[in-house]
């Protein structure tokens, strides 16, 4: 059996070509910016519904961030372009980020999103954040019956960009605006100067470059 290695973080996204519900779309159109690829076991699934809904509210948030939206499922193009009209008709939701068809699994197995021998979609439920040069800088997975939080999607975006320079590290739960920490001094001098033991580890500070 061929083994199972999902990509990992720092590693290239790989490149394909794909019918989506706007056209042709190939991966690297999107170098330059920032893209939350996203993946959904198959359409007209609840779960799968209430995402879609969540991330088309909050498209234009993504789009001042600089960041592109692209789905995905292993569903045809036909499918997805009958669920994105049941969502139209039924909910008034026209969703405004291509989906990008993949029946042969190419892409799901690319992305290590289900091993070389699956047949079916079962648990491709995967989040890749993709940097402007294409590379994977952070990732989640969801089991089918928990849905994603867009607010996360959107947390982990911001962190990325604020911290990208190496300037600051994003702590637990931060948002733009709040205190950041400074990265940790690396020398014996750093850790003995400092007027608390921890100081040279852990130290806040006000978020200056923070534009979201």
């Amino acid at each position: 059996m061929t083994d199972f290695v999902p990509l990992r973080i720092g590693e290239a996204a790989p490149d394909f070509l794909a019918r989506s519900t706007e056209g042709m779309i190939r991966l690297s159109d999107y170098r330059g910016r920032w893209l939350v690829f996203f993946s959904h076991p198959g359409d007209f699934t609840p779960v799968c519904t209430s995402e879609f809904i969540a991330l088309t509210q909050a498209f234009n948030r993504f789009e001042d961030m600089g960041c592109s939206l692209l789905g995905h499922s292993v569903d045809s193009l036909f499918s997805h372009l009958a669920w994105l009209r049941a969502l139209h008709d039924d909910l008034g939701i026209r969703v405004p980020f291509p989906i990008v068809e993949d029946p042969s699994l190419e892409i799901a197995r690319a992305y290590g999103m289900v091993s070389a021998e699956a047949h079916n979609a079962a648990s491709v439920r995967a989040v890749y954040f993709i940097d402007p040069a294409g590379i994977v800088r952070a990732l989640n997975w969801y089991p089918l019956a928990v849905g994603r939080s867009v607010g996360e999607m959107l947390r982990i975006v911001a962190a990325l960009k604020r911290t990208d320079d190496g300037s600051c590290l994003a702590p637990e739960g931060w948002h733009p605006g709040d205190p950041v920490l400074a990265p940790p001094g690396f020398s014996k001098n750093e850790a003995l100067s400092g007027d608390k033991a921890t100081a040279w580890f852990y130290r806040h500070m006000p978020d200056e470059g923070s534009s979201q």
